[in-house]
């Protein structure tokens, strides 16, 4: 009986983590670590069932923040792209200050951007998208690139216009960069939310896991802690296999009308 690849790629790691769970545990009772130091498994499955509601509506802000944040870095990206490949010297003058904006640390900038947008939730946003925009403006801009010359001097022979070899030429030929530049990104949202949120600390109705987390800290609830680590850590995987999931139902279309 013969294992597909699929299923081998699904059982391997939920098999090691598995394993490291019960190390995890066995370790934590064997040598009696208390849980206010390393909460075990179990620890912060009861904490997880008793927070559950306040973890889960703070869960749902840290999304509505990342998905917002991921919405504006795939469009103002793509846009981005856009015009950078326009003009080699569009691209000589503004690619070195989205280069900038990447390298900047959030944290260092993040308390400025809270003081002028004093609305907390859009400064989130602009945060996380400060973060995640990247790899949407460098991927496509490299795929718009990535052009196969045979292709690009079929269409300049037919005297194709600027607009038509970019529908028809350069943004199919993107869509591979693309996809791999959501993917990445979607990660990084998620992670600029929650660095966001641990810069502001703002609580009340709209607060978000990071909140949870430095609460609990606050208060040594060690497995509350973990619990709301735990859900980032969730949220994130999803993330990730949702956007792969579609980069490989777009391009497996890509392909087929390739």
């Amino acid at each position: 009986m013969t294992v597909s690849p699929r299923a081998i790629a699904v059982a391997a790691p939920i098999a090691v983590g598995v394993l490291v769970l019960l190390a995890w545990q066995a370790a934590c009772r064997l040598w009696h670590i208390p849980p206010y130091l390393m909460p075990a498994p179990t620890d912060i499955g009861a904490s997880l069932a008793a927070n559950g509601p306040a973890l889960l509506h703070a869960l749902r802000s840290t999304l509505a923040v990342t998905m917002a944040a991921l919405a504006i870095s795939v469009a103002g990206g793509v846009l981005s792209a856009f015009l950078l490949v326009q003009s080699r010297l569009i691209e000589t003058s503004l690619m070195p200050y989205v280069i900038i904006m990447q390298v900047t640390p959030i944290v260092a900038i993040a308390p400025l951007i809270i003081i002028l947008v004093k609305a907390t939730m859009p400064a989130l946003v602009v945060c996380a998208t400060l973060i995640a925009i990247f790899p949407i403006i460098s991927n496509t801009l490299q795929g718009l690139r990535s052009v196969d010359p045979g292709l690009e001097s079929f269409f300049r022979m037919h005297k194709a216009s600027r607009l038509q070899m970019l529908l028809r030429l350069r943004i199919p030929s993107a869509l591979p960069m693309f996809m791999a530049g959501l993917r990445i990104s979607s990660g990084l949202a998620l992670v600029g939310a929650v660095v966001a949120e641990f810069v502001a600390g703002t609580g009340g109705s709209s607060a978000g896991l990071a909140y949870e987390i430095l609460q609990s800290g606050f208060q040594m609830d060690i497995p509350r802690m973990f619990a709301a680590l735990a859900l980032i850590t969730v949220a994130g995987l999803v993330l990730y296999g949702a956007t792969a999931a579609l980069q490989r139902l777009v391009l497996r279309r890509w392909q087929a009308q390739g």
